[in-house]
């Protein structure tokens, strides 16, 4: 669980500076109305990142509210052990020792989300595979030379590069999976989608209220049209 943790807190610092290859993104299926997706992603992030990344702007009653779920249960099973209903979403990580351990405090992954996109995060987290010349053994296909370990390799399981020259050079054709994770493939791309609409929802937790009620706003805007253009008839029916 801590290696786990660790692993992670270079996330979104690597996702500012690392370069960026020219490659094809995954579509995240992202659905803002599959609570449970969210919900089990919220539960994913507490799991595997939440010992070293922070989303403050988000409280444990907020994710209680948005999906209806009793505030014990979230405590229970997706806040840590310990947490309050009101906290925010704060990581155990000392900011101290984080920077004196890693040389830079883990970021706040609170609009990671808003700032790439669904489908960047979710090939991003896909796209690590084995490269033994790096110090930390990994590499990641959409951001070379990054700065972070692949932290689901162990469910995934560790994938490899597979080359093919071009003009001379040889170029990363496909990742292949090399040693079989814990999970099959669709179970750890079900875990990594339910995770990155986690993200997408922190990033926005209004969004889904905001949509509902927009609904609402366009069925009023329409009757209002109607009734202004049936009382601008009467008004004028006499005017010749």
């Amino acid at each position: 669980m801590k290696t786990l943790s660790l692993s992670i807190l270079l996330l979104a610092f690597s996702l500012g500076v690392a370069a960026e290859e020219n490659i094809e993104l995954q579509q995240a299926n992202f659905d803002p109305e599959n609570r449970g997706s969210i919900v089990q992603g919220a539960k994913s992030f507490v799991k595997y990142c939440l010992g070293c990344h922070s989303i403050k702007h988000i409280r444990y009653q907020r994710i209680a509210q948005d999906f209806g779920i009793d505030e014990m249960k979230v405590l229970t099973e997706v806040a840590p052990q310990g947490a309050t209903i009101y906290e925010q979403m704060h990581t155990a990580m000392n900011a101290h020792d984080s920077e004196k351990w890693f040389g830079i405090q883990p970021p706040d992954l609170s609009l990671v989300a808003r700032s790439r996109s669904a489908d960047w995060l979710y090939t991003y987290l896909k796209s690590f595979y084995t490269d033994r010349t790096k110090p930390l053994g990994t590499n990641n296909l959409l951001f070379k030379d990054v700065g972070m370990p692949n932290v689901f390799w162990q469910l995934q399981g560790e994938q490899k590069a597979s080359y093919i020259e071009d003009d001379g050079q040889q170029v990363i054709e496909k990742l292949v999976v090399d040693v079989p994770g814990t999970l099959s493939e669709e179970q750890f791309d079900t875990l990594i989608n339910d995770l990155v609409n986690f993200l997408v929802y922190v990033g926005e937790p209004v969004k889904m209220e905001r949509e509902r009620l927009g609904k609402y706003i366009l069925f009023f805007l329409l009757m209002f049209l109607v009734i202004a253009y049936l009382l601008k008839k009467e008004y004028w029916k006499d005017v010749h």
